[in-house]
């Protein structure tokens, strides 16, 4: 193989790592309905924590593992959007402790997070840390859902808790 050759090859290599790594990277954190696929449309998540570990309104489970590097503010951006709105709590779940949940939920990454909606019933996914406006919606429509008026309610800090690992 010649110089030119080689440097071809690694250039290729380099190329096409890039455009695996770009195309991965579009797809983090962003929300997918669970409307979409009937294995997930069907799926509920009952059993999870304890019936007062559920929102009212809403719940966002977090599945993390220890080596999670984005899991804490993963935790921080869920509580904090778990306390701006009445009913709505967070649950993480350690993947560590809980292996079968991953089969069960199809993780493929940490923190993989899920909205449910007052039934316990998954709305929306999100593979890796949600984006924000993606998240604010998503949840802006299972709260929406719930109600039968339509006016907005932005609950009040403090009034909602959080259910740390189970």
């Amino acid at each position: 193989m010649t110089v030119g050759t080689a440097v071809g090859v690694v250039v290729g290599i380099l190329i096409l790592a890039t455009i695996i790594g770009v195309v991965l990277r579009h797809g983090t954190g962003r929300a997918r309905s669970a409307g979409g696929t009937t294995r997930t449309s069907r799926l509920r998540a009952d059993d999870l924590a304890s019936v007062s570990g559920y929102g009212s309104a809403a719940t966002l489970v977090q599945f993390s593992t220890p080596a999670c590097a984005r899991c804490p503010a993963t935790r921080r951006l869920l509580d904090a959007v778990a306390d701006q709105h009445e009913g709505v709590r967070r649950i993480e779940i350690d993947l560590a402790e809980h292996p079968e949940l991953t089969r069960r939920f199809d993780v493929m990454q940490t923190p993989t997070v899920l909205l449910l909606d007052a039934d316990r019933s998954v709305h929306t996914r999100f593979g890796g840390p949600p984006r924000p406006p993606e998240l604010a919606a998503a949840l802006d429509a299972v709260l929406t859902a719930g109600r039968t008026d339509t006016s907005r309610s932005t609950g009040t800090p403090g009034t909602t808790g959080t259910q740390e690992s189970r």
